[in-house]
């Protein structure tokens, strides 16, 4: 018998599969916030919805409550005042396995059913999703929309259209025969059963709290595991209205809602114990390359998935369209003020300039052009504003401030009033200059509104560079600009070789830190900025084992 909720949304799983399969734009949920798509009242609903969390207890009915905690700080200087359950982790652990017991017996097309019932919830919850997200990580408003709401479940619903390829591909039963001659043939009943790893820990980040959370989420729950969210301090809101979805579609469909709990846990070693218990079987990380790189080391009970920190680059060799190509950079480097995973950090530019379309440039002259291009993007406030966010910790100012020292200022960083929200440290790209030779400068992570124009003795050494680069301290995103199609060849073997993905002569409105579900692989696992891809079948596959039984008919 089908379950309900898989025949509901067969053909949302449908075009999910055959998205992952042909890797062409496709989307479930709808990137824009019209009331056509939403709803006419979504805008004001989502609004009261967010409103109705603010200085109040957030309910969830777990077990284990020990006290009440949580101060999120908005980078926005809104008073948020949410305090959440703090639970003992151990009842936590002992809830989900024995939630676990029901959540197997649905078996995969009933998890996938379920978990499509999710997200299609959380769809319908995303005015209210992208306001916590807004207001927890600084983000500006389209973007918290669409990242936070519509574009993370994307990436759930890739997540669980992988979930279910791999395991529909395991049959419930066989028979089988062997033929023996003139003796009757042995014949044997077998079974194979689906069975979760255990206990799956994801915790999130305070940058993107739901992008980066709900694929380990919904992989590690539509194969059979319960889960633990542990957000991050200063994010809780997003994830604490996702678990409450999660736990709501469970109760109503008759599952244990413990399955899926939050565990709010401020301190790092007692995260750390929970992370290194012998039920967490998965752990799903986005943050530090201490932190992460601790997980990877102590934590050998568990299949560890990290994003950790990179130096994303880009070799700037030609191009035929200048203007389009720094008003593409410009915007590459100021979008939510450089606080993403995947924002270009280091510009390798060749010491003797490079030829265009405008003829040749200088580097002196590259550098002020770009300068020149971010200035006049981020000219309007109310662009600026949309566009850069708010810094979303103290740590990146700090960052910030500190950075000048590392070259020679190209463009200094400037603070930008919000007409909207007064307190929100709004701050403009810093771009500095330096010579190939200052690796200590720009080869580490800066995380934030900080890039690096980097001379290079030419083309040939701005590609080995990058490689060395990724290859060594990793990256997510790598891109390229040439008119020659020797460059391009030699930059893809380079990307090939140190496995990152590369993005070329991008002029138009698509950008080098912009990722799309479906059809773009989020990371490779192939360097050391992340062991796993944002999806693939190595995403899903080692989170759950096939059981068999057999005997004789």
């Amino acid at each position: 018998m089908v379950h309900p909720l898989f025949e509901k949304h067969q053909a949302t799983l449908d075009g999910a599969v055959a998205a992952i399969h042909s890797r062409g734009y496709w989307s479930a949920y709808a990137e824009m916030p019209s009331p056509k798509v939403y709803g006419e009242t979504a805008m004001d609903d989502g609004k009261r919805a967010f409103d109705a969390h603010l200085g109040k207890r957030f309910e969830l009915d777990q077990p284990g409550v020990t006290g009440w905690g949580g101060d999120e700080a908005s980078p926005y200087g809104l008073p948020l005042r949410v305090s959440y359950p703090q639970c003992d982790p151990q009842a936590l652990i002992d809830a989900g396995l024995t939630a676990m017991v029901g959540w197997q017996k649905i078996g995969a097309a009933g998890r996938t059913g379920v978990c499509l019932e999710i997200l299609d919830r959380l769809n319908k919850q995303s005015f209210e999703l992208a306001h916590a997200v807004m207001m927890t990580t600084g983000q500006g408003w389209m973007m918290a929309f669409q990242a936070g709401a519509p574009h993370a479940q994307d990436r759930g619903l890739e997540a669980v259209a992988y979930a279910w390829r791999e395991q529909s591909f395991v049959p419930g039963e066989a028979r089988w025969e062997k033929p023996q001659g003139k003796n009757p043939p042995l014949v044997m009943q077998k079974h194979f059963e689906i069975v979760g790893r255990g206990v799956a820990l994801v915790i999130g980040c305070g940058t993107f709290p739901t992008w980066n959370t709900y694929p380990g989420l919904f992989a590690a729950l539509a194969t059979g595991n319960p889960v633990i969210v542990k957000p991050h301090s200063n994010a809780i809101l997003p994830a604490a209205i996702t678990v409450r979805t999660i736990r709501a579609v469970l109760a109503e469909n008759g599952i244990d809602p413990n399955l899926v709990t939050l565990a709010v846990i401020p301190q790092r070693a007692a995260t750390q114990q929970l992370a290194a218990h012998p039920a967490v079987k998965s752990i799903d990380f986005t943050g530090s390359n201490v932190f992460g790189q601790w997980l990877i080391d102590n934590c050998r009970q568990a299949q560890v998935y990290a994003e950790l920190a990179g130096v994303n680059n880009i070799v700037v060799d030609s191009t035929d369209a200048y203007r389009a190509m720094l008003k593409n950079l410009a915007f590459t480097l100021s979008l939510y003020s450089g606080q993403m995973c995947t924002t270009s950090q280091a510009l390798f530019v060749p010491a003797g300039g490079i030829d265009t379309d405008e003829g040749h440039k200088s580097f002196d002259e590259v550098c002020a052009d770009l300068a020149a291009a971010v200035d006049a993007f981020l000219a309007k406030p109310e662009v600026a504003t949309a566009v850069l966010g708010a810094i979303q910790s103290t740590d990146t100012l700090n960052r910030l401030a500190a950075a000048p020292a590392l070259g020679k200022v190209v463009l200094a960083s400037k603070k930008i009033a919000h007409p909207e929200f007064p307190l929100a440290e709004v701050r403009t790209p810093l771009l500095l200059a330096c010579d190939a030779t200052d690796e200590a400068a720009y080869m580490e992570e800066r995380f934030g509104p900080i890039s690096f124009i980097v001379k290079v003795a030419d083309t040939a050494a701005g590609i080995a560079l990058s490689e060395r680069v990724v290859s060594q301290h990793g990256a997510l995103t790598v891109g390229l600009y040439s008119t020659r199609s020797a460059v391009i060849d030699a930059m893809t073997e380079a990307t090939w070789r140190s496995k990152v993905a590369l993005s070329i002569n991008l002029t138009g409105a698509v950008f080098v830190n912009q990722s799309a579900a479906f059809s773009d692989y989020h990371g490779t696992g192939g360097n050391p900025a992340a062991n796993a891809s944002y999806a693939d079948s190595a995403f899903v596959a080692n989170r759950f084992r096939v059981v068999q039984r057999r005997y004789h008919v």
